[in-house]
């Protein structure tokens, strides 16, 4: 079972914070080089310095990922910073609603659908691009619980990540005999950034989305990256185009 990922390349996008920052530590501590990929530079370049000062090789690029060019050139950067490109982490993505949807405007629909469904959609096409021709690799998409279930007042939220998962499935029966595996994390709620600044401004929504899991609390970023890091190996190796939930029990009830 591996548990290292020693002369592995992983690439993160949205590693700039919350599960991406994990996560890309986390691969870091597993031995890989490790690209960190964000549209907010201050914060991506910050990730690189945590991994760094823990004895890690890390490497920033700015990226937007509903721009190609953008996306083509991280994978690139990628190989010409470190050779190969073993692993994909896809988890930039925003959630901008809490609105009933016939209140949603046009323009948040297509923001959303933009970076969450178009933004995996580029990744997918440069990063598998690059695994075929290299003989393989591993991705890992960030999907949601609300692309298994439906979600009140999310409705563009989880469409597309819904559409996340139809993405992951398809590359993976596509990819499977190209020795590339695709798989895609549900999370419930996790203690992000994100998710303290809603509860500063309501104390309550901690409590009810505590009590909305089974297991009584919310997860962990670092709870994530390790269902990741373990989708990435080859501990995963007979393991495509499977949706994992990281919910606490959240769709089991």
């Amino acid at each position: 079972m591996q548990t290292s990922f020693k002369d592995k390349v992983a690439l993160v996008t949205g590693g700039g914070g919350g599960i991406g920052r994990a996560t890309a530590l986390a691969f870091a501590r597993a031995g890989a080089r490790v690209v960190v990929a964000d549209i907010a530079a201050a914060a991506g370049q910050e990730t690189v310095a945590l991994v760094q000062a823990a004895g890690g090789a890390a490497s920033f690029i700015r990226t937007d990922v509903t721009q190609a060019d953008q996306v083509q050139a991280m994978v690139t950067h990628t190989v010409a910073t470190y050779g190969r490109l073993d692993c994909a982490f896809n988890n930039a993505g925003i959630e901008e609603e809490h609105l009933r949807l016939a209140d949603c405007s046009e323009a948040t629909f297509d923001r959303i659908m933009g970076i969450n469904v178009k933004g995996v959609w580029l990744c997918l096409k440069y990063q598998l691009a690059q695994m075929q021709r290299q003989g393989g690799g591993a991705i890992v998409n960030t999907a949601s619980v609300a692309g298994l279930v439906g979600a009140p007042k999310m409705a563009a939220y989880s469409a597309s990540k819904h559409a996340v998962l139809g993405l992951t499935k398809s590359a993976a029966i596509e990819y499977a005999r190209k020795g590339i595996r695709v798989n895609a994390v549900c999370p419930g709620v996790i203690r992000t950034a994100m998710y303290e600044r809603a509860v500063a401004a309501d104390p309550q929504i901690g409590v009810a989305a505590a009590q909305m899991h089974p297991l009584g609390r919310l997860g962990e970023v670092d709870e994530v990256a390790a269902v990741v890091l373990w989708l990435s190996s080859d501990a995963a190796s007979f393991v495509t185009g499977h949706a994992h939930t990281v919910d606490g029990g959240l769709t089991a009830v």
